[in-house]
């Protein structure tokens, strides 16, 4: 008998064998679309006179009229955002899907998970639809940092001084960005460069145009500070980056946190208005209306870690998620980690030891800007749609973010279109798996 098989089961992720598809197949969570709008800089630009309400609302919209969705199908819209008081930001959430053409019926809440909340939106409702509650929902991000300032805790319980781990949970985030280079010794040179290159991929990647299959046009308003002016416009392009930033004017800037620090304005993320939103169903949901299929779902992961150095989230998170999704570090050909600032980017990579044309292929949050609760959403949107332009050389791809407070979160994402059980299939050079008689 011949024992050269191809079998099914032993799907190879990438040149591993470690990846084994489920036989629920059609059971999988897939996402059919997802956008964001473009990335502002709060107080200064394109969104600083745009209401929250009104920044999440195009992008829903989006989701609903490029897919072709009936609205009432969805089971639940999940928010991640972070600053707002909750109660508020509810309300605006819900105005937003009645902008957005979403009835009635459709529930809406918001989730805070600090800077991972749009991802933990996404998460929620992949966990919700595989969990039968529903079969199509919607996670987004919302963040108006124009109108919602990072504070501080009001009014500080005294038992805090009696627990050094959760006094450091109040700590600036931007002395926990010192304390990863100091701790782990990332020096500023490293910082800056890393920034130079945020800068100069999205600099790249908006001239090409790549941006353009996840960019939502928001049609809003200027205001003149001067006059009150409104100006009507539409803003469809991230407007932080800075192309020609060089190691010469980073050096010009001065330790914002700590007077011997390395922690500048030019090296960490910048203060941001924005919103995505990601379309995820079942993955036999998305067949039978001919949805084409952007990506799966795979795995999720929190963890907690020391919040003195809360920045080194994502380098626990990522191998966490990666093992639940059944892969190996090298199996992952795309990264997208949020650069809340960049020592703790540089740290991550290099403890991960990632290499660097899989990192961040198109800039990052130094460069584009870090809407909190928007992050995760518009961090799904770049990802998968990069994996798409690249296609079979591209399976597998994770997001993952530091989080205020001591924590980090990932998630793993496959291509869509590998969607063939066979496809993958690799040959089984020794068949073990016959009978001693067939064999």
């Amino acid at each position: 008998m011949n024992q050269m098989l191809y079998l099914p089961s032993t799907c190879a992720a990438g040149d591993s064998a470690a990846y084994h598809r489920k036989a629920a197949f059609g059971d999988d969570v897939v996402i059919v679309a997802a956008y964001r709008t473009a990335i502002c800089k709060a107080k200064r630009g394109g969104f600083k006179d745009t209401l929250a309400d009104d920044l999440l609302a195009p992008v829903l919209k989006a989701l609903i009229e490029k897919t072709k969705l009936n609205p009432s199908e969805i089971g639940d819209i999940v928010v991640g955002t972070v600053l707002a008081p909750g109660s508020i930001r509810a309300t605006e959430c819900r105005m937003a899907a009645f902008y957005a053409g979403i009835p009635e019926t459709v529930p809406i809440r918001t989730v805070n998970r600090q800077c991972s909340s749009g991802l933990q939106a996404v998460a929620d409702v992949a966990v919700a639809i595989k969990a039968g509650l529903y079969d199509i929902g919607i996670g987004a991000g919302l963040e108006c940092m124009t109108q919602d300032a990072i504070g501080r805790v009001p009014k500080v319980n005294p038992r805090v001084d009696s627990f050094a781990q959760a006094r450091d949970c109040l700590l600036p985030m931007g002395i926990t960005s010192e304390n990863v280079a100091q701790r782990y010794g990332v020096t500023r040179q490293e910082q800056d460069l890393a920034s130079i290159e945020s800068h100069r991929r999205a600099a790249a990647a908006t001239a090409s145009g790549k941006f353009k299959d996840e960019i939502i046009p928001v049609h809003t308003k200027i205001v003149d500070p001067k006059t009150g002016k409104e100006k009507p416009v539409t803003i469809s392009v991230d407007d932080g980056i800075r192309p020609n930033t060089s190691m010469a004017d980073l050096a010009k800037l001065k330790p914002a946190f700590k007077k011997d620090g390395a922690t500048t304005a030019g090296n960490a993320s910048q203060v941001s208005d924005g919103a995505g939103a990601v379309l995820l169903m079942k993955r036999s949901l998305a067949m039978q209306k001919g949805l084409p299929i952007l990506g799966v779902f795979r795995s999720f992961a929190a963890v907690g870690v020391d919040p003195a150095v809360m920045g080194i989230g994502p380098a626990v998170a990522i191998p966490a998620a990666v093992r639940s999704a059944g892969l190996e570090l090298d199996d992952i050909d795309l990264f997208e980690i949020n650069e809340a600032f960049a020592s703790q980017y540089v740290y991550c990579c290099k403890k991960l030891e990632l290499a660097h044309e899989k990192v961040n292929v198109n800039g990052g949050a130094i460069a584009l800007g870090h809407p909190l609760g928007a992050t995760g959403a518009r961090c799904v949107a770049s990802l998968l749609n990069e994996m798409k332009r690249r296609g079979k050389d591209c399976r597998f791809g994770v997001v993952s973010m530091c989080i205020g407070s001591g924590m980090g979160a990932a998630a793993v994402f496959e291509r869509g279109d590998c969607v063939d059980e066979l496809c993958n299939a690799r040959m089984v050079e020794k068949n073990t798996l016959l009978s001693k008689d067939a064999q």
